[in-house]
């Protein structure tokens, strides 16, 4: 994770020295343009959801998610400001998007909320990581850090299998929620993908050719459904 370490990995000093010019600033914009509301969003959500928790445990858990989401959301933020970019301004492209994601994705209860946290979340956590891993090694440094200190999927995964311990008649519900909020996540992704030319930072020196980039779009889907289908499997849930 250390900066040393990436910056001798072949790709990416290639990313370094091949994304140097005002195409990849403002492909970075972007991204953590995107990231940054995406983590004031989850922070908001989790910090609503509190409130309808069955247990003062769990109220105070989902808190102290909840502050968690909001210190990652500083930490990007505060990257936009030493770029010299308004983070108001960067976020504000992907706001009446992400917006619209949620609102289409309500939870009916606060076990979907649980659910909608643990699909969600992690599905934007292997999406970034996977575009992070082609950047820059501060870039990518910054978000293996990000990575490092969740601790978000391990408690949801902890709560969510309590609770279909305790009501096994869950099961079936939360699969289904499970299999919407994933396609609704991934329509998300690509939606980003290719509005705001997200790829850029991903290809290569093949250029931003429509073949190129389906290509890349195909191959991210089937990894993030390939981590969800191990998550569900890990909650005994069909994905």
């Amino acid at each position: 994770m250390t900066n040393g370490h990436h910056s001798d990995h072949p790709a990416a000093s290639e990313a370094a020295a091949q994304h140097s010019g005002d195409t990849y600033q403002r492909f970075l914009t972007d991204f953590f343009g995107v990231i940054a509301y995406g983590e004031l969003s989850a922070f908001e959500r989790m910090s609503s959801d509190a409130r309808f928790s069955p247990t003062l445990h769990d109220r105070a858990t989902l808190g102290r998610l909840a502050v968690q989401e909001y210190a990652h959301f500083e930490l990007i933020t505060a990257r936009l400001s030493a770029m010299g970019v308004d983070p108001e301004e960067a976020m504000r492209p992907f706001q009446a998007s992400v917006d619209a994601f949620h609102d289409r994705t309500r939870p009916a209860d606060w076990y979907e909320s649980l659910m909608k946290s643990f699909v969600t979340d992690a599905i934007s956590d292997d999406f970034y990581q996977a575009v992070a891993s082609r950047l820059d090694a501060e870039t990518n440094s910054l978000f293996q850090g990000l990575k490092a200190a969740e601790q978000s999927g391990e408690i949801l995964l902890g709560r969510l299998r309590e609770a279909l311990a305790d009501d096994p008649r869950l099961a079936s519900r939360l699969a289904l929620w499970g299999r919407r909020l994933v396609g609704e996540a991934l329509t998300q992704a690509q939606r980003v993908l290719m509005e705001r030319a997200f790829l850029g930072g991903l290809l290569d020196d093949q250029g931003p050719d429509a073949g190129s980039v389906d290509a890349k779009v195909k191959s991210l889907t089937a990894q993030l459904t390939r981590n969800h289908s191990k998550r569900m499997s890990l909650l005994g849930l069909t994905a």
